[in-house]
């Protein structure tokens, strides 16, 4: 006899083997018992979780001679019958190929006819979404009043595609995704019965990968125990037989955004070619584990909400830390925008080297909003403690919080600035912006300046990322800049700060284009 597949091997033949849809078993059995049974049902669900078994379940338990607290004996001759698929009473139907009118006709005629044996004829109409739309209206009628002798149950992935007509005329049942822990004891009893050797960490590793379908999980286990025919199934051997990676290396390039390392991710994007794993995968599996850390580091119970080992979560603890929740967010936006764009891409290995060069270099993100323009002051940040200078210009030595401490210690009193003042202030403004950090640079140096009615000085920003830097810390930045130029003017300027749109900021003119000097001329780009 030929190998059977285990999915189907072990397929439930009744309500108890159904595993994580106890919801459903159970409103199912009642009716069962109570006699109350429907005259449609549909069954919605991700694949795998269960709808054609308990579809097939239900068929025999409506006709079983003596039936067991509402599931199928599985001995009498009717349940014999539909195991071994002989019985007339049940009629599987593949809407995938048969979606046209003429073949919901064929079955609105064979309805007519009461069943020959057993209590009910039972139509399964598996991937009902895909009937046309004239095989859906054709149902309606026998649906909504099918003779008392007839129960349809559909089956369906994609519920929104049915009409609400159907919809309507059925009682709906969700199929839930089954559960890690489930999948990984199913597997485990199954494993026991055939007698293999196979590794509690293998199966719940395949029980992850399935996505909460257990059919998926079978298959995966039946594909490792093939490669691996006569030898003990560990963990090790089912990430190699899968093509994936272990959570370690997930770490390595966690570790290498973090630090900003573009070359590290590259080269490790080539170990993974070079060992044949799936990008793709990899891909996913790397935003789950940015996942388990964003839970981490949002809360105290984010710890509860993870599933994985007791070192892998010390790991994941102290990883939690080297990054703030908002660059996390970022990673992950970015990686699931990659894992979209790779699904049906050619150069994948391209896509993913881009992605991870824009994580490690934040300029290059087309997207700058606040956590970007902090990504990149933070990567400016670890380039100067390295040793590496952030910009080809020189670094000022003294930073902001030396010159407030100085003013402190020396205060003096300077006079109030008038509008030739600011004229003069204008024609040293790039001695200014050099006092002032990398990021609040970028920023001014794209700020327009505008004289206002009290001889003040208005800087506008037509970009809220850029003006609300001199916002933070209750306008700290904003009072430093003004500490710097009147280190260097020699006179106290008021400084007033706007954000406006880009129109009404095109209807200023900026003095800083019109102010001549030593025979170059400012432009403010």
């Amino acid at each position: 006899m030929s190998y059977t597949a285990l999915y189907r091997k072990f397929r439930p033949s009744g309500f108890d083997e159904v595993k994580g849809q106890d919801h459903i078993v159970t409103t199912l059995r009642n009716q069962i018992r109570m006699d109350r049974i429907g005259h449609a049902y549909l069954f919605c669900g991700t694949r795998g979780t269960g709808k054609t078994s308990v579809a097939k379940i239900m068929a025999k338990a409506v006709n079983c001679e003596s039936p067991v607290d509402g599931s199928p004996c599985n001995r009498c001759a009717m349940c014999q019958k539909i195991n071994s698929q002989t019985s007339m009473n049940v009629i599987e139907i593949d809407a995938a190929s048969n979606n046209g009118v003429g073949n919901i006709r064929d079955i609105i005629d064979e309805v007519q006819y009461s069943p020959t044996e057993g209590r009910y004829k039972v139509y399964i109409i598996d991937e009902v979404h895909m009937l046309s739309t004239g095989a859906f209206n054709a149902l309606l009628k026998t649906l909504e009043e099918p003779p008392e002798y007839v129960i349809f149950i559909l089956a369906t992935t994609e519920a929104h595609k049915i009409p609400i007509t159907i919809l309507s005329r059925c009682q709906r049942y969700n199929f839930k995704r089954i559960t890690i822990d489930t999948i990984q004891a199913r597997l485990r009893e199954l494993m026991d019965k055939e007698q293999l050797d196979v590794e509690d960490k293998a199966l719940r590793y395949i029980a992850k990968t399935a996505d909460g379908s257990l059919r998926d999980a079978l298959s995966l286990l039946d594909q490792c125990i093939a490669f691996y025919l006569g030898q003990a199934l560990t963990y090790d051997k089912a990430l190699e037989v899968l093509g994936a990676v272990d959570t370690s290396v997930y770490s390595r390039m966690f570790r290498y955004l973090a630090d900003y390392n573009a070359v590290g991710c590259l080269e490790l994007v080539e170990e993974m070619m070079v060992s044949g794993r799936d990008l793709t995968q990899f891909i996913n599996e790397f935003v789950w584990y940015l996942r388990n850390l964003l839970l981490i580091s949002s809360s105290q119970q984010g710890s509860e909400l993870v599933d994985v080992s007791s070192e892998q979560l010390a790991n994941l603890q102290e990883e939690s830390g080297m990054l703030p929740q908002e660059t996390l967010i970022r990673y992950i936006r970015i990686l699931s925008e990659l894992a979209n764009q790779i699904r049906y891409a050619v150069q994948k290995r391209i896509l993913i080297e881009v992605a991870l060069i824009k994580l490690c270099k934040p300029q290059m993100d087309s997207r700058q909003d606040m956590t970007t323009v902090l990504q990149r002051l933070d990567a400016v940040e670890k380039q100067l403690e390295n040793g590496i200078p952030a910009m080809a210009a020189p670094v000022p030595a003294a930073a902001s919080e030396q010159v407030l401490q100085e003013q402190k210690e020396q205060p003096k009193i300077y006079p109030k600035a008038v509008p030739e003042d600011i004229r003069e202030l204008l024609k040293i403004w790039p001695r200014i912006i050099e006092k002032c950090s990398p990021l609040e640079r970028i920023a001014l140096e794209k700020a327009k300046r505008v004289v206002g009615e009290d001889g003040t000085l208005v800087l506008q920003f037509a970009d809220p990322t850029e003006g609300g830097i001199f916002q933070q810390d209750d306008g700290k930045r904003l009072e430093e800049l003004g500490v710097i130029i009147q280190n260097i003017l020699g006179k106290e300027v008021e400084l007033q700060l706007r954000i406006v749109s880009q129109k009404v900021q095109e209807q200023y003119e900026d003095l800083g284009n019109i102010i001549h000097f030593d025979g170059i001329e400012i432009i403010d780009e």
